[in-house]
């Protein structure tokens, strides 16, 4: 098995864990926080997509599907349009709100479809290429990869536990 397919098929499982956690839930529950402090189904599902689209379009060269797409324009935040929610404040954390489960997916698969077709065509070297020389060692798209792969699995399993959570509350 090549890395480019480890890759695609940790990204696929994203996806799958995505679309597990928004299913079947309304705004309610999307957009509640367990306490004035905690972050909402809505913000970390959007957040993890902004963060990948962020950092997947700046290491391949690629204009960010947030932005290409019009999805900064459908999500309608009163937020900077190149913000990816790094170091919200609570109040910045309140102002993303959903009305659809259907627009964190969406947006996500725009992502995620992005995401594919820059690694589809990876080749073993291309992982060494440093994408990022703010950081000291620099970061190569293999770390970055990898980087994003874990803050999106944390994100997304950070998101399911705050579902059950609304969930057990409301019940």
């Amino acid at each position: 098995m090549h890395a480019k397919d480890i890759l695609i098929d940790a990204y696929d499982r994203i996806q799958e864990e995505v679309h597990a956690t928004v299913e079947g839930l309304g705004p309610a529950v999307l957009n509640a926080r367990p306490s004035h402090d905690a972050n909402s189904v809505a913000w970390l599902i959007w957040h993890l997509t902004r963060v990948q689209d962020d950092h997947i379009a700046h290491a391949f060269g690629l204009d960010q599907v947030w932005l290409t797409q019009d999805w900064q324009k459908r999500f309608g935040l009163d937020l900077p349009r190149q913000d990816t929610g790094y170091g919200h404040s609570s109040t910045k954390v309140a102002k993303v709100q959903v009305d659809s489960g259907d627009l964190l997916t969406g947006y996500y698969d725009a992502v995620h479809e992005q995401t594919l077709g820059a690694l589809r065509g990876l080749a073993a070297a291309d992982l060494e290429r440093v994408v990022d020389e703010r950081w000291d060692p620099p970061v190569t798209l293999g770390v970055r990869l990898n980087s994003v792969l874990s803050d999106d699995l944390q994100h997304v399993g950070q998101a399911a536990y705050v579902r059950g959570l609304v969930q057990s509350a409301a019940a």
